[in-house]
């Protein structure tokens, strides 16, 4: 989180090849590509007049760095908001982290090979972005296991389509 707390005006860059570097453990750099859709945004919130003394891109209400709580206050209130719209947020607990997992998981389901995925991320090790993979799948299993018919008939078990789109929405 402290990455994204961390980010200057200065280390946004909006047009072609839009990024933002970020700063990682260790004081490790790399840079985070931008869709079209976040550089928009971003364009507009550039706009904003600067809070207080800092440059910092997302400061607090006083125009300081934004803190861990003040990343999860806000995370909060725009899920409740969230939920009120879409009722299957109700059962689920949306963090930072989730955020994070999620991301990793839908750059996986796109096609996007592991190792990139780990830069992305800002893993040292493809086997540290690994570990974001075996829970889901073994979330998924235990799921898959809870739908076994308990008086099912031999040979192979073929879920139906409503079924494989709800684990595909895991």
């Amino acid at each position: 989180m402290s990455e994204l707390t961390g980010i200057e005006r200065k280390d946004v860059t909006l047009g072609a090849g839009a990024h933002i570097r970020v700063v990682g453990k260790g004081r490790k750099e790399r840079c985070v590509p931008l869709t079209k859709q976040t550089v928009a945004v971003l364009q507009a919130w550039l706009r904003e007049p600067v809070r207080g003394n800092t440059q910092t891109l997302f400061p607090n209400a006083c125009g300081g760095r934004l803190s861990a709580d003040g990343v999860q206050y806000l995370l909060a209130k725009h899920t409740a908001v969230a939920r009120e719209a879409c009722p299957s947020l109700q059962q689920k607990q949306v963090t930072p982290h989730a955020l994070r997992h999620t991301t990793a998981m839908e750059l996986l389901q796109a096609g996007v090979d592991r190792a990139v995925i780990a830069l992305w991320l800002g893993h040292e090790s493809v086997e540290t972005t690994q570990i974001y993979l075996e829970a889901n799948l073994a979330m998924k299993e235990e799921i898959l296991a809870k739908t076994t018919p308990v008086e099912g008939n031999p040979g192979r078990y073929r879920p139906d389509d409503q079924l494989v789109a709800f684990l595909s929405s895991l």
